[in-house]
């Protein structure tokens, strides 16, 4: 028994613990043994493997560290759902996670059958202090953005097969795009980042700081598919002039003509979706377009895209949530940011050089995982999230 500086009420957390898990099993409900052991590219991870590194994370993190007398489940599993961890031990490089035949499907839904016996017999005796129950949301956050990756992941695992097999038993929703305005904001001197009394908020959204922003005009609605079709019809993957020149050379070495699951059948453009193959959508935003493309768009659009905290700063005053959102901000420090000590302090940090920072949420994000400060962040290449576009102008630029 621990001694705790703050008590928390763990029937609460026993629940969130449970809906979390099961949410991810959900995603995977639709899904044929054979989809769980797939990886089509070194971005894409099978299924299982996801399922088996989030339990990995709480027997690691929580389990072993803090219940007296537990052992792990199977000592290998550390060195196979091990992601990046250095403090951790070795692990299976993350291009072979395709080549794990063993742990079988079956045997890693034991294991999360098992690690959640064991999680909840912890939460049903325990009291915890402030820094375990921290950790506990930790784990409970970074399995819901694993979520996100699973569906995204299952995406490309299903939209490369040459069936195009259907996901989703019926239709998803998502409201169509609408005529975009202009939102004005004023010059002046803003706070962006996360307050700790703000709730749960990883450790790269701190520290809440002052920034100043020079008048500028963002879009109220996301580019849509007929807009970046116009793009597309007017040269856009041909002309050298819109795209950096890292853009511009992965055009050319990897045929880009087009957002990621666009296939022109007929002279008709067609996209595969969750629900199947079908015709694009010219009303629905864009998606699956990476940080190349969207600087081209709106290089081509006369615009920009916002820096991460313009886009915050503007959130409130637009509808956000269907796709990520590029911005023009690279994913470093914010001033006052802490590592965390151990390996949890591996998180974030290391991976803050030669990637792009996204805002915003997705069609794909977990409910009560989104919130205007989180800093999603991916390599400028990347496209097989649900990624979109939103522009913006200097107040310079009459409207």
């Amino acid at each position: 028994m621990m001694n705790p500086s703050v008590a928390v009420l763990n029937p609460l957390l026993i629940d969130q613990y449970k809906n979390v898990r099961e949410a991810s099993e959900k995603i995977c409900e639709p899904l044929e043994i054979e989809d769980y052991v797939i990886q089509p590219i070194v971005d894409v991870s099978p299924p299982k493997w996801h399922l088996g590194h989030t339990t990995w994370f709480f027997e690691t993190f929580i389990l072993l560290r803090y219940l007296k007398g537990y052992e792990a489940f199977n000592p290998h599993y550390n060195f196979v759902f091990n992601s990046y961890y250095e403090s951790v031990g070795a692990r299976v490089i993350r291009v072979n996670r395709g080549n794990l035949s063993r742990p079988t499907v079956t045997q890693v839904y034991e294991y999360r059958r098992h690690v959640d016996q064991e999680m909840k017999r912890f939460l049903s005796t325990t009291v915890l202090d402030l820094n375990l129950k921290n950790l506990l949301l930790l784990g409970l956050n970074h399995e819901q953005q694993h979520q996100e990756l699973l569906l995204s992941d299952i995406k490309y695992i299903l939209g490369n097969n040459p069936l195009f097999p259907v996901y989703h038993v019926s239709p998803t929703v998502i409201s169509e795009a609408k005529p975009a305005g202009m939102i004005r904001v004023p010059e002046g001197v803003y706070k962006i980042g996360s307050n700790d009394t703000d709730g749960f908020s990883f450790d790269n959204e701190r520290d809440r700081h002052q920034v100043y922003l020079q008048e500028f005009a963002i879009a109220s609605e996301l580019v849509s598919n007929a807009e970046y079709l116009e793009f597309m019809d007017n040269g856009g993957y041909s002309d050298f002039v819109y795209w950096h020149s890292d853009g511009w050379e992965w055009v050319k070495k990897n045929e880009i003509t087009a957002p990621l699951y666009w296939h022109k059948v007929d002279g008709e453009w067609y996209n595969y979706t969750l629900d199947g193959f079908e015709p694009v959508d010219l009303k629905q935003p864009v998606c699956h377009v990476s940080y190349y493309e969207a600087f081209a768009y709106a290089s081509w659009k006369g615009t920009r895209l916002p820096t991460e905290a313009e886009w915050e700063v503007a959130s409130d005053c637009f509808d956000w949530g269907k796709r990520w959102e590029w911005t023009e901000s690279a994913y470093l420090p914010y001033p006052g940011f802490k590592k965390e000590k151990g390996a949890v302090g591996e998180y974030n940090g290391k991976f803050m050089v030669s990637q792009m920072v996204l805002r915003g949420a997705s069609e794909a994000t977990p409910k009560d995982h989104s919130r205007k400060t989180y800093r999603n962040f991916f390599y400028p290449s990347a496209r097989w999230q649900f990624t979109g576009i939103r522009t913006i102008l200097n107040a310079s630029v009459k409207l």
